[in-house]
């Protein structure tokens, strides 16, 4: 980010005439971002999100079993870290940067993403640690008889414990009923109103479809063998009949928009997450055939449901011309100018518009630009802002855009598109998520409590 710390101080006193009081109240609010930002840079955390700290050593302890879920060494529990208010954080190890540079730029740093050793996990089914405080929290919430929704919220943004990420997820997306005594019961008639609608729809004869059904269940079953295709699970012929279900039921029933491409990658994590409480170990040894086909109709409907509430909040990402995908892309070709104005400078230079690759980020929300193994644990963040994901998907991509600044401002037109489609993400672990989705917060947290920032 320009080093502009004072310009934006004085802007933000030039947008405001209130009292002198306010003024101070103003100048206190931003300083006290500014600290926040000095602390995230220098191992500190953020209260009630993403802890930042070092550590040399792993910890000794007892780890954590999930039932059903096989731990790698990545997800080995961690103790409570006493000086934070919230002793369950996530941990990520970061370097300490010189105090200088984090005092005058805010400019996202990556230690060498792209030669990184291949340390990353094929698939780990969650987040990276979850301390036995951490634990008790999400047991304290979801065994309320009725569950508090922001508490879980609070809890789920930092990450979900693999196991208990199926129940969080249906409670998030509103799909279960927080209320305990109705939750069975809801669940039970939604999966058998979807299989009301597979027969309906699904199970019929192409002669008691439109011209317009049959190319759009043509096309699916084209996207579908093309599904996150690194992962061999998803090569199952099984596995991509149940997403085919998935897809034109849900096509049929919001023909507003219908089937467009994208979708499919959205689909994914909830058939994974869902899966898991049936499958054990990694999801390179799955197989569907070791389900029974009830299990897989349970499965299939609890995707449908929460892929239909999960698209509810962004209608107009998928209508025609997808307007809401558009409007996205301009915020964050703003957001961009404002954190770092020469990579938005040099991008617009070289006649790069950001549609030509923010688009593809906005459609399938990242799923083909991290390893798969790392979409579970983003998707906890997704879920848990609830109705503001959009707005906050721009304060990740920028983060996500940025964590190449350096990189970006070295290359020309065509080196930039062979850049920004082929990412440097193979070896990516939680640290580099964890990264993103700090800065993102940051960057929400300064721009949304000072609007004019981002006017134009």
């Amino acid at each position: 980010m320009k080093s502009n710390n004072s310009h934006s101080k004085e802007d933000l006193k030039q947008d405001t005439s209130p009292s002198n009081s306010h003024i101070a109240t103003l100048d206190s609010r931003f300083n006290q971002t500014l600290r926040n930002v000095q602390g995230l840079l220098k191992g500190r955390s953020f209260p009630g999100k993403v802890l930042i700290t070092r550590r040399s050593d792993p910890p000794d302890g007892a780890i954590l079993g999930s039932p059903g879920v096989s731990r790698s060494p990545s997800e080995i529990d961690s103790p409570p870290n006493k000086q934070t208010d919230d002793p369950n954080e996530d941990q990520v190890h970061v370097n300490k940067p010189d105090a200088s540079t984090s005092r005058n730029k805010l400019k996202p740093s990556m230690s060498n993403p792209e030669d990184r050793s291949n340390e990353a996990p094929r698939f780990v089914m969650g987040a990276r640690a979850t301390d036995t405080a951490r634990l008790m929290k999400f047991t304290q919430v979801l065994g309320d008889t009725t569950v508090i929704l922001d508490k879980l919220r609070e809890l789920a943004w930092s990450g979900v414990p693999p196991y208990l990420r199926p129940n969080v997820w249906r409670l998030l997306l509103g799909y279960a009923p927080p209320n305990s005594d109705r939750r069975e019961g809801v669940l039970r008639r939604k999966r058998s109103e979807y299989f009301d609608c597979v027969a309906q729809y699904y199970d019929i004869s192409d002669n008691e479809r439109t011209d317009e059904e049959i190319n759009m269940l043509r096309q699916i079953a084209v996207d579908c063998p093309r599904t996150v295709p690194d992962v061999t699970f998803f090569q199952q012929a099984a596995v991509q009949k149940s997403l085919e279900r998935i897809l034109y039921t849900w096509a049929i029933r919001h023909p507003a928009s219908g089937y467009v491409q994208g979708i499919n990658d959205l689909a994914t994590p909830f058939l994974v997450v869902f899966l898991s409480e049936h499958l054990e170990g990694s999801i390179d040894n799955w197989s569907i055939a070791d389900l029974d086909a009830e299990k897989i109709s349970d499965v299939e409907a609890d995707c449908y449901w929460c892929l239909s509430k999960l698209l509810d909040g962004m209608q107009d990402h998928y209508t025609f011309a997808q307007p809401g995908i558009q409007r996205l892309v301009f915020k964050l070709k703003e957001l961009v100018r404002r954190i770092d104005e020469p990579v938005a400078k040099h991008i617009d230079e070289q006649g790069l518009e950001f549609l030509q690759f923010a688009f593809r980020w906005f459609n399938c929300l990242l799923i083909r630009e991290i390893p798969f193994h790392l979409v579970t644990r983003l998707w906890d963040t997704y879920l848990s802002e609830g109705d503001a994901l959009p707005d906050f998907l721009v304060y990740i991509f920028a983060s996500f855009l940025l964590t190449w600044s350096d990189k970006l401002l070295k290359l020309d037109f065509q080196e930039m598109v062979m850049f920004l489609q082929h990412l440097p993400t193979n070896n990516w672990s939680h640290q580099e998520l964890e990264m993103v989705l700090s800065r993102a917060f940051m960057w929400h947290t300064m721009f949304d409590s000072c609007p004019n920032h981002l006017a134009t």
